[in-house]
């Protein structure tokens, strides 16, 4: 990839001369789509980003939101989290297990570039059909290294999702999100603050890993891809990435720190800057003090590597000496490489100035792109005529809705001791005892819907995500995305991405949850085609303590659906379903609740009612794989079901539903009058079986029946 005709023509005008090689190098990463967000900038501002809870919103390395009081809620706390995510897609094909280790690397630094101290991870992966030997290969490469560097710099990864669709056969997603603990009087932006202060690179010496990361993630993969692109794949030292986590916190504790970026995309030039680029400012910076780890390494190498674990700060000049006596401390570099000034961004290299650029016009002067779309059609209707059992067993044993414990098993989500609800619930919750609360999380996305339907399936994800936290009693306070897609340059594809950015913005808005910040990537294009449009959703929720209610059934208690069964033809509509995907059917998605905000709310109060016993929200596979994930080998179910419409009632995929365990129906009733039908279903069993009668028909299955068909991934993989 190289710097583009009419970017070109618009730098010389500039500059009023030709770039040198180093600049035009820049100008190419800087103005790629993956840090200049051309195609997608002009759509993200339906997104509202604002509300009391936010201190920081989008553009900084992670956004920053305070708390809810600890009291009655009325206001906030003086305690803040960061929330950040990113993608590290191409790298993930190319070498899928350094991959996804340096995405986990790249978002702490963005935590530790706020000041804050990261406490939890959640990753959403997204890969091709399961049954695929080459989807195998990186999904295991992916999950390793997730696990190994996220256990290696102990920050615990507690949340996620994990989804297979054709599409991604050639294009997987690596979706990392990070949350930071900090507060006011700790709190650090990227933007530069003085003239005169000095510019310090900290941590692991620059390599020639990586170089050209930025534009690789801004093209499409190639067929020889994995060959041809792994140097832009950056290498990491988890090891090295622990110590400056440490090294930061000391940094931080003794108020050394002016601003601060972590270098990730476009290496040095891109994090240097963007720090003084934000304030208006310059910077006069000689490559020859970047301490390097390889021989003869020239200008462009040394501005546009993407090595890892490293981190630039302003610093006073009186601090300086402070500073590298602590990293020193931690045995990691540090290396004076200039300072702030009022003027251009310049570059020094062997007494030669290499980059004289206006720093704002290389951060913010790439043009944007006006793209046209095209709306994606309305699927019709093609229903399969599938026996009901069988359909139970293939719906209940898909990859997509069988159990994920052979990923999260391979993370320590216990690390920090924090994690009072761990992986495989519908959220976590980590306990933030600094303000007394529990930080419900909760990400992820669904192919199957968003594929069928951009607009309304991105409304349903932003509601899962949503029901998802209210289930463990929690109030959503603030949401991170990741928006990918394949080649905006194609109509239809950038008609989708349209889809997902205006449904997700429509129903967090809906939900007064602000997007405070998020990652773009786009050309996840291959020769297998674009992928589906996909908005991953990280999204945080509060609540007053630590504890919430279990995802599984207890032996006493009634059974409660809160939503709609699918009796209305409208209700039942089973598109973007895994029934469908099982069986190649096709339909309209279906509609959501009309006051979904309501439903969020009324939820999160009845799952903190001393009356309830469980609560679980039904999305992925319906209502049938919700209540298989609901019986134990203590607790079963007994479920009566109308049979109007079998496969409607049992299979769709409607958000903002959820089954509740209660021992007062009544109280369910109540608290929902005028918010969500509430209909009972049935009653728990001590006997450990699940018996599903639907009209005439009947399932019956157990807890070990259950558990060995939502095996599938652990029984291929090991």
């Amino acid at each position: 990839m190289s710097l583009a005709d009419s970017d070109r023509e618009l730098v010389v005008s500039e500059l009023d001369r030709e770039p040198t090689q180093a600049e035009a190098a820049l100008f190419e990463n800087l103005w790629s789509e993956h840090c200049a967000y051309r195609s997608s900038r002009p759509l993200l501002s339906a997104f509202d980003s604002e509300g009391d809870q936010v201190v920081i919103g989008p553009g900084d390395d992670a956004a920053v939101v305070a708390l809810p009081d600890s009291g009655d809620g009325d206001g906030t706390s003086d305690t803040y989290i960061t929330m950040g995510i990113e993608s590290h897609n191409h790298p993930s094909y190319v070498d899928p297990f350094d991959g996804a280790a340096t995405g986990v690397g790249g978002i702490v630094r963005d935590t530790l570039s706020m000041g804050a101290y990261p406490i939890a991870l959640a990753d959403s992966l997204y890969f091709g059909e399961f049954d695929d030997d080459h989807s195998k290969y990186l999904f295991e490469g992916v999950v390793e290294g997730i696990s190994h560097y996220g256990n290696c710099i102990g920050v615990p990864t507690v949340a996620g999702s994990v989804d297979f669709h054709p599409k991604y056969e050639g294009n997987p997603l690596v979706n990392v999100a990070c949350v930071g603990l900090t507060n006011e009087e700790r709190l650090v932006t990227a933007e530069a603050q003085e003239p005169g202060n000095k510019l310090v690179l900290v941590g692991n010496a620059t390599g020639r890993d990586g170089l050209g990361g930025a534009s690789f993630a801004s093209e499409d993969l190639a067929e020889d891809a994995e060959t041809e692109d792994r140097p832009a794949v950056q290498v990491g030292d988890p090891y090295a990435e622990k110590l400056l986590i440490e090294a930061n916190e000391a940094l931080v504790d003794e108020d050394l720190i002016e601003s601060a970026r972590d270098l990730g995309a476009a290496g040095l030039g891109g994090a240097s800057s963007e720090m003084v680029a934000k304030a208006d400012l310059g910077a006069q910076i000689d490559l020859e003090r970047v301490h390097q780890r390889e021989p003869n390494m020239n200008a462009m190498e040394i501005l546009l590597a993407e090595s890892q674990e490293r981190m630039c700060y302003e610093v006073e000049p009186d601090n300086v000496d402070r500073v590298r006596e602590i990293v020193e401390r931690f045995d990691l570099g540090c290396s004076v490489i200039g300072e702030v000034t009022d003027g251009n961004y310049v570059c020094t290299f062997e007494g030669e100035t290499v980059v004289d650029v206006d720093a704002y016009f290389l951060g913010e002067g790439a043009p944007m792109n006006d793209l046209p779309t095209e709306e994606p059609e309305q699927p019709e209707t093609d229903l399969p005529d599938a026996d009901l059992a069988d359909a139970f067993d293939a719906v209940v044993a898909s990859p997509n809705t069988a159990s994920k414990r052979w990923v999260y098993r391979q993370y320590d989500h216990e690390v920090g001791v924090r994690t009072s609800v761990g992986p495989g619930d519908d959220a976590a919750i980590v306990a933030v005892r600094e303000a007394e609360q529990g930080l419900a999380i909760s990400s992820g996305a669904a192919p199957n819907w968003t594929n069928v339907a951009p607009y309304e399936g991105a409304r349903a994800v932003a509601l899962e995500n949503a029901t998802n936290i209210a289930a463990k009693g929690a109030t959503p306070l603030a949401a991170v995305d990741c928006l990918n897609g394949g080649n905006p340059e194609k109509d239809d594809v950038y008609g989708g991405f349209t889809g997902i950015v205006d449904g997700l913005a429509e129903m967090c808005e809906t939900l007064s949850t602000p997007v405070v910040g998020g990652n773009v990537s786009l050309y996840n294009d291959s020769v297998a085609g674009p992928i589906p449009p996909t908005p991953t959703l990280a999204m945080v929720g509060a609540k007053d303590g630590y504890d919430a209610p279990p995802l599984s059934v207890e032996t006493d208690g009634e059974l409660v659906l809160v939503g709609d069964l699918g009796l209305e033809a409208d209700d039942a509509r089973l598109g973007g379903s895994e029934y469908l995907a099982q069986f190649d059917g096709s339909d309209r998605f279906p509609e959501l609740p009309d006051e979904p905000a309501a439903v969020v709310e009324t939820l999160a109060a009845v799952a903190n009612d001393e009356s309830t016993l469980a609560v679980h929200d039904i999305s992925h596979g319906g209502l049938a794989v919700a209540l298989a994930e609901m019986v134990t080998d203590d607790a079963g179910l007994e479920v009566s079901l109308p049979g109007e419409d079998p496969a409607g009632e049992l299979f769709h995929e409607q958000a903002g539903r959820a089954l509740i365990q209660t021992e007062s129906v009544e109280a369910v009733r109540e608290a929902f009058d005028g918010v969500a039908p509430v209909v009972e279903l049935g009653s728990a069993t001590d006997d450990g079986r699940l018996t599903i009668d639907v009209g005439d028909r009947t399932i019956e299955t157990d807890a070990n029946e259950i558990a060995e068909r939502r095996a599938t991934i652990e029984r291929e993989l090991e």
